[in-house]
């Protein structure tokens, strides 16, 4: 919950009803995209290594598909919750919509702690879940796509699993696959890519030379490692600190991002690395940058420590990094935020192009891929800037005002009010 005690879900209607006020949206719309329209809960029983049933509690959520099959990622994790579930499932239709790609959204999940199961057991729970949802999922209806502690292999067991059931070859069913069962060139990067032509966009609205621009990075995964990596190849940029879950490190001469994965993979964090001095989490958050990017978990940014934040551009390539109270304090603080569903959407875009060369089984080279998201993200951007230049409200506003209306308007054209 938040300082105003709503779950991220509620949280995700507070923002839905701001932009249905400014769009003086049709009561009848603003009613339906409030809730999900299809939740579905299930139980799945895996045979353990010890030879014993547990039984594993799974969601599958599909929030809106006014503008075409819903689509989002499938989440592993011990505290995993429906509401959280909800709350991104609505986000996917937002994020799918302000970047302008034929989708609506969805999200999954499951309740386990992975890192506690062998690879035997990981495939038959994957299995099971797909067994489980199968007939509410393809490649025309729902696709999923690997989350949190859900990766290229998961997504592989799940395409064959849905394939067997279908009695043919599917591998539009589920995005983010390995290569060699129709992934896609560039996807493994695409989310923090992505990212980072939004940080561009946005440096040229405010005339920030990202020549000499400075950046901090919370989160040193794979979103937030690829955007350093990207940082750190604009000439004269730096990135001159980063975080894990385990603390952070700072040099104010400017990091190695490839030294310090390098260092992350051998230690298993990025603490300790000899090239810089150890800060905190929070530290990490409040240093002097031009730049800052979430790339951690929700709620990073609060009303105890958004004051704080010096920062010019705030680039959210996390889900949910800014509580609706910071929100407020960074917008009045004049810093410049690019909102997640808008940020992070990288990742489910070339999810699209994946989806497309599927269908089409014909496969783009590297280079176009990036060049599309390229066009793609910064589009949205524009679009978006644009928006909070008319209603003369934030980056997060201006985007929840575009995806609406685009959801809405599709919603008229089909005849569902």
């Amino acid at each position: 919950m938040n300082e105003k005690g709503l779950t991220l879900f509620e949280n995700t209607q507070v923002q839905l009803d701001t932009a249905a006020s400014l769009l003086d949206l049709e009561p009848n719309i603003h009613a339906i995209l409030r809730e999900p329209m299809r939740e579905l809960h299930v139980s799945i029983p895996v045979r353990m290594d010890n030879g014993e049933a547990k039984v594993f509690k799974g969601f599958r959520v599909q929030h809106n598909n006014a503008r075409g099959p819903c689509k989002g990622g499938i989440r592993f994790h011990p505290d995993e919750t429906i509401d959280t579930i909800r709350a991104l499932s609505a986000w996917m239709t937002w994020k799918c919509a302000v970047v302008d790609i034929p989708f609506g959204g969805s999200k999954g999940g499951v309740i386990c702690n992975p890192k506690e199961m062998s690879s035997g057991e990981l495939e038959r729970l994957s299995r099971g879940y797909i067994d489980a949802i199968w007939e509410f999922i393809g490649p025309e209806r729902d696709i999923p796509a690997p989350d949190v502690y859900t990766n290229p292999q998961v997504m592989a067991w799940m395409m064959d699993e849905y394939s067997k059931l279908r009695g043919y070859s599917s591998p539009g069913v589920i995005t983010g696959k390995p290569l060699a069962l129709g992934g896609s060139l560039g996807r493994s990067g695409a989310t923090g890519r992505g990212g980072v032509y939004t940080i561009i966009e946005a440096a040229k609205h405010l005339n920030l030379d990202l020549s000499v621009a400075t950046v901090a990075v919370q989160g040193y995964g794979n979103v937030g490692s690829n955007a350093a990596i990207l940082i750190h190849n604009i000439p004269g940029s730096k990135v001159v600190a980063v975080s894990d879950s385990k603390g952070g490190i700072y040099n104010k001469q400017g990091l190695d991002p490839h030294k310090v994965l390098q260092h992350k993979g051998e230690t298993g964090s990025v603490i300790n690395f000899s090239e810089a001095e150890n800060i905190g989490n929070d530290d990490l958050l409040e240093l002097d940058v031009d730049i800052l990017c979430p790339s951690a978990l929700e709620n990073s940014i609060t009303q105890a420590n958004a004051s704080k934040i010096r920062a010019k551009i705030v680039a959210e390539l996390a889900n949910g990094p800014t509580t609706p109270e910071a929100d407020e304090v960074l917008s009045d603080n004049g810093v410049f935020v690019i909102p997640d569903f808008l940020c992070n959407a990288g990742g489910v875009t070339v999810s699209y192009f994946e989806w497309v060369q599927n269908n089409y089984n014909y496969y783009w080279d590297e280079d176009e891929v990036h060049e599309r998201l390229n066009k793609k993200m910064t589009k949205a951007f524009q679009d978006v800037l644009s928006g909070s230049l008319k209603f003369k409200v934030n980056m997060r506003k201006a985007a929840h005002i575009v995806a609406v209306s685009r959801v809405a308007e599709a919603m008229r054209l089909r005849g569902w009010v």
